[in-house]
């Protein structure tokens, strides 16, 4: 299983030999934890949960997750692993024939990925806010001239006559645009910093810097252009 879960620190760019210029995106990943294994006879799917992001103690030492997170992570299979406290907890999920050959409490790294690894990214992109039609969803305004004044970004007729009568639910209007989860198929892994836990993937990826970012084995793999 290919995956981990990291930070969005931001974009630059790298040259290549032949005087390419690639943009990439550089995410701080893990180090994270396998919390636990998701099974097809107990919970009916397969599935492994991953823990990122370790939380400090309060200064009089008590912890900072309350009691469920805590007893999830202390809880009788993983108490020889002695896991910290973690923020994040994601699963990841796996196909019924893929080979499990991670158990609980072990750590994974960047490492888990190579240069040149195919792979998709989720992330929650930017809130807009409230939008338009013209903003969110591309329309057209109305002409400027014959007598209207204030009418150019309407969106104009949305509605039926006598029948149906209504709104047709799904229709595209004005609403809150962005702030959605996303997920970007098949980006190439570019650099693997594994001493700094960081790595560059080609392309942008959802999300504002900071932004929590899930990378995972590509589901729907391209060949790579010569």
């Amino acid at each position: 299983m290919k995956g981990i879960i990291g930070r969005k620190v931001g974009m630059t760019q790298i040259f290549q030999d032949n005087g390419d210029v690639i943009p990439v995106t550089v995410i701080q990943a893990g180090p994270c934890y396998v919390t636990q294994i998701r099974t097809k006879e107990r919970d009916g799917y397969r599935a492994i949960q991953l823990g990122f992001e370790e939380l400090q103690a309060k200064r009089n030492g008590s912890s900072r997750l309350n009691k469920p997170a805590q007893g999830h992570l202390k809880r009788e299979a993983v108490k020889e692993a002695d896991l910290p406290d973690l923020r994040v907890l994601r699963e990841f999920r796996i196909r019924d024939d893929e080979n499990l050959e991670l158990e609980e409490g072990h750590t994974i790294t960047v490492d888990v990925f190579a240069q040149g690894d195919l792979v998709d990214v989720v992330g929650t992109s930017k809130g807009r806010g409230f939008a338009g039609t013209i903003k969110r969803h591309n329309f057209n305004r109305q002409p400027k001239t014959h007598g209207q004044s204030d009418r150019e970004r309407a969106p104009g007729s949305a509605g039926q006559s006598a029948t149906p009568g209504r709104t047709l639910k799904g229709t595209r209007m004005s609403g809150r645009m962005g702030n959605d989860r996303v997920t970007v198929q098949n980006l190439e892994v570019m650099v693997i910093d594994a001493e700094n836990h960081m790595l560059a993937i080609k392309g942008s990826v959802p999300g504002a810097r900071g932004g929590l970012i899930l990378i995972k084995e590509s589901r729907k793999k391209r060949q790579k252009s010569q």
